[in-house]
């Protein structure tokens, strides 16, 4: 058997992306870099990502703000670890990109110019192939011009680029996730897309459930482990008001709009809410304090996942927060990944993630490209997730 494509992953938090390359019998992962920045207001390296990645993928990422430090430098520490990459993948942070944050519509982020950063890794690395993960509004919003550019330095290098959008749920993923997908082969190599990879098979619905993905995982009160498994575990509550404004909301899918005729709806319902329910307008964010539904897909998992206050994150029955484990389920990781740091970073760490779910199907379609052999359906699945063989159907 040849040896495996070597592997370097940019900006790689705890793992999501390396995960689904590495556990690929085709690739292993040679380096990796990212400087654990959380919040722009925080000490850098707080977020403690890199603790995560090396207690599952195996090695310890060199640790530098790609924004500040040289691509020769970064390089050179890249180095120590292995051979050059047949594989680059990059993930930029996406929060000046997504549209969840209100001022992107208005100002270019100063972190947007990371995209067109990776163009210099290629130059160095001159990887066959570069996959790159983000937003949506990287190929679509107003500020496209980053992949525009990084597009421009990738052709001028020899590469053919594709780069499109996609509901992740379309290829497996147990969440209402829509994220950009940039793939570039350094010609002769065709390049290829995750659409192309699924071409003829589509997933059974009820595979990207709620129900499907954690159903089985025992119950566990707020604030406890489960003896089993240490990253089964929520947040107590810090507030006794917290605690039964959950109890109060339905199970399977309800949120604070519905507690607007509870009987103490002046208690549980906070100022800001009571004085949207006066408005009739329950804003732009209604699914905070929400359940998720058992019968769905999960709503979009993102950094701040690890307070009920923040989205519909809250378990469809149970009064708490999704645990740590119940979320990296439904962010694409295998049942087997370890995480580690403090709860808070740790939902952080999955809410950053690229779901390895998605990531194996890209590793998959890295071999497609370098050998021209399409894998078969089977090979789309990644062991450990809620994703079976069994689930993948003839499209059509």
């Amino acid at each position: 058997m040849p040896e495996p494509w070597p592997v370097v992953d940019l900006f790689s938090g705890a793992g999501g992306m390396s995960c689904g390359f590495q556990r690929h019998p085709d690739f292993v992962l040679v380096g990796a870099v990212d400087a654990q920045i959380g919040k722009p207001s925080a000490v850098p390296g707080s977020l403690g990502c890199n603790a995560s990645y090396a207690a599952s993928i195996g090695i310890r990422p060199v640790s530098a703000d790609l924004a500040s430090t040289s691509p020769a430098e970064v390089c050179a520490a890249l180095g120590q670890h292995g051979r050059s990459p047949v594989v680059l993948t990059a993930c930029p942070p996406c929060t000046g990109f997504s549209r969840t944050m209100a001022g992107n519509h208005l100002r270019d982020d100063h972190r947007n110019n990371l995209v067109e950063r990776v163009g210099d890794y290629a130059e160095l690395l001159r990887p066959e192939i570069v996959v790159v993960e983000n937003a949506r509004e990287l190929v679509m919003g107003r500020f496209a011009g980053h992949l525009r550019r990084l597009t421009g330095k990738l052709v001028r290098l020899g590469y053919e680029v594709t780069a499109g959008t996609h509901f992740l749920t379309e290829f497996g993923l147990p969440q209402r996730r829509e994220r950009a997908i940039v793939v570039a082969a350094r010609r002769p190599l065709p390049v290829r897309d995750l659409p192309g990879l699924w071409d003829g098979w589509r997933p059974e619905p009820k595979a990207t459930h709620v129900r499907r993905a954690i159903w089985d995982l025992p119950p566990v009160p707020a604030g406890q482990a489960h003896s089993d498994d240490p990253l089964h575990v929520s947040p107590a509550f810090g507030a006794a008001i917290n605690r039964g404004r959950l109890a109060a909301v339905p199970h399977d899918g309800g949120s604070w709009a519905d507690l607007r005729d509870h009987r103490d709806s002046g208690t549980l319902l906070t100022p800001a809410m009571l004085r949207r329910v006066a408005r009739g307008d329950l804003g732009s964010h209604p699914d905070i304090y929400g359940r998720l539904h058992w019968d769905r897909p999960a709503v979009t998992i993102k950094r701040e996942c690890g307070h009920i206050g923040n989205g519909r994150y809250a378990h469809p029955e149970q009064d708490r927060l999704c645990t740590v484990r119940e979320m990296s389920i439904l962010q694409g990781f295998p049942r087997d990944y370890r995480l580690a740091g403090s709860l808070a970073n740790m939902y952080r760490h999955v809410g950053d993630a690229v779901p390895p779910l998605i990531s194996y199907q890209l590793a998959g379609l890295c071999r497609w490209i370098l050998t021209g052999t399409r894998p078969e359906a089977d090979e789309l699945v990644l062991p450990g997730c809620q994703l079976t063989a069994a689930d993948l159907q003839r499209a059509g």
